[in-house]
């Protein structure tokens, strides 16, 4: 979610063609027109296929493990385990968030999304950041753009930075972006609050107790994503999201009612409806290095339709940037050795903000790229 993931090696422009030939994506424009632009026209081996078989995920009841019943959260974690061996998709149902915080969270991403473009781009993302307003990353990338535009931001969970979220949306928007920014920080509070949840539940199917990956992640300073994927006269041709792994630890989905997730399992691709009352929850690249490769982080895409507007709310938890990523002793012995070396976040991301366009490899080519640069 880089963080915004999309396939393959970066294909860099040089500096003058970024300088003589900008490309801007105006969703508004865009989603009228027939010909796409070549950069968002993907090879024919990795475009869209909107038929495909529905992804057979646990629906996991949170009602009693969040209330505390000893035998619900065995139950809990003995499916969310299989699912994370299997793919590491999951959906949560019950999970204790307000619906009218969710449909908030909703609703002013249309707020957002529907001003002029230079109004969005007060926000504008700079190249080698993560946070801010970005339409296709245009200024990183030459070929295989997605068809979309986000707004992503941080969130600390740390008592000294409680209004962090709204403090930077107002800074890069106004003083009247107040409400919008308190709604968004209080969403990424309770999506904090979740994945600590979450985590106990991992660590309880992993065998290292519940407490081991929730006293990991307690403090964490997360990243918030604002997908907006407009109408495409030719869907067929493009991708919202390219097929990537999350590097991040784990992700807590929200989709609106359009559809477009999609799942590559047992060599072929799946999608996972909307269902308003749950998240989707899927397993990084980083949980994965911490996991020691027992749970799998799964490739999956976004596709686009042509009739309507697609809407997802993705947050990313993610470590302090000093906490070292590394397996709990319990998860590496004779039979199961250390698979990857030991990192901080902070390297993962700039690896992938810098170096790599990421994809199913990015945590074996970061590996390699770790060992590379200590030699």
């Amino acid at each position: 979610m880089p963080i915004e993931c999309i396939t393959s090696m970066p294909q860099q422009l040089p500096n003058q063609e970024q300088e003589e030939k900008p490309l801007i994506f105006d969703a508004s424009l865009l989603k009228h027109h027939v010909n796409l632009p070549t950069q968002f026209i993907w090879p024919d081996e990795e475009q869209a296929c909107s038929n495909v078989p529905e992804l057979v995920v646990p629906l996991i009841d949170l009602g009693g493990f969040l209330s505390g019943d000893p035998l619900a959260a065995m139950e809990a974690s003995n499916l969310v385990g299989e699912a994370c061996r299997k793919h590491g998709f999951f959906l949560v149902v019950n999970h204790g968030i307000e619906k009218k915080l969710i449909s908030d969270a909703h609703g002013f991403m249309d707020e957002f999304f529907e001003l002029p473009l230079f109004e969005k781009q007060r926000a504008q993302r700079k190249t080698g950041e993560h946070c801010g307003y970005a339409s296709s990353f245009t200024g990183r990338f030459s070929s295989k753009l997605p068809w979309k535009e986000t707004l992503s931001f941080e969130f600390s969970a740390d008592e000294k930075s409680p209004n962090l979220v709204r403090d930077y949306l107002c800074n890069k928007m106004g003083n009247e972006f107040e409400l919008f920014g308190e709604v968004y920080q209080n969403y990424c509070k309770a999506m904090s609050n979740l994945s600590l949840g979450i985590m106990e539940l991992l660590g309880m199917s992993l065998g290292v107790g519940k407490g081991y990956f929730r006293e990991f992640f307690e403090e964490n300073s997360s990243i918030m994503r604002l997908n907006y994927y407009p109408p495409c006269q030719k869907p067929e041709l493009t991708l919202g999201t390219g097929p990537h792994c999350d590097p991040t630890s784990l992700t807590i989905l929200h989709q609106d009612q359009v559809g477009g997730l999609q799942v590559f399992v047992d060599n072929q691709w799946h999608s996972i409806t909307p269902h308003f009352n749950a998240f989707v929850v899927n397993i990084g690249d980083t949980f994965m290095a911490l996991s020691n490769g027992r749970y799998k982080s799964c490739l999956h895409r976004a596709v686009v339709n042509s009739e309507k507007t697609r809407k997802s709310l993705a947050f990313f938890l993610c470590p302090l940037s000093d906490k070292v990523v590394t397996p709990p002793c319990e998860l590496v012995d004779n039979y199961n050795p250390r698979i990857y070396p030991d990192f901080t976040w902070p390297m993962l991301l700039e690896f992938t903000q810098k170096h790599y366009r990421a994809d199913i490899k990015t945590l074996e080519a970061f590996a390699n790229w770790i060992q590379h640069k200590s030699t």
